[in-house]
């Protein structure tokens, strides 16, 4: 059975709050920072999963044999190194994977505090005529 009716005037019109410039500016600056907190979500899991990668390699690395030459990817090509300078290499690339996780981190919680501050203020202006949940 079809429950769909049309809203009646006053239904229609209850929940009209005028939406000013600024609260539209508002709710697009929510808008960005939502989709930027996505994006560095889905960064944020990609470096993880990398840095999960550096450390299996790091045991790999410290297993092996100390005279055997390790093939090394480097941006787009591969260098044979030793197991010495392999390891020095990756604890390089560990660290930076560690700083630009703790760097896009701090951006992120940055965007959340900004997506609460917003939602509280076009909550309380709007209501339940708003929704900013995903």
């Amino acid at each position: 059975m079809n429950n769909m009716r049309m809203l009646s005037e006053e239904e229609e019109t209850s929940d009209g709050v005028e939406v000013t410039w600024e609260d539209q500016k508002q709710i697009n600056t929510f808008a960005k920072l939502n989709a930027r907190l996505r994006g560095i979500e889905d960064e944020l899991e990609r470096l993880k999963q990398e840095k999960e990668a550096l450390d299996d390699l790091s045991t790999e690395l410290e297993l092996m044999d100390e005279d055997q030459i390790v093939l090394y990817k480097l941006g787009e090509s591969f260098l044979h190194l030793s197991q010495a300078d392999a390891l020095a290499r990756l604890e390089i690339d560990q660290a930076s994977v560690s700083s630009q996780l703790g760097e896009l981190g701090g951006v992120a919680e940055e965007c959340e505090r900004g997506m609460k501050d917003l939602k509280v203020r076009l909550y309380a202006k709007f209501g339940k005529a708003i929704n900013l949940d995903e």
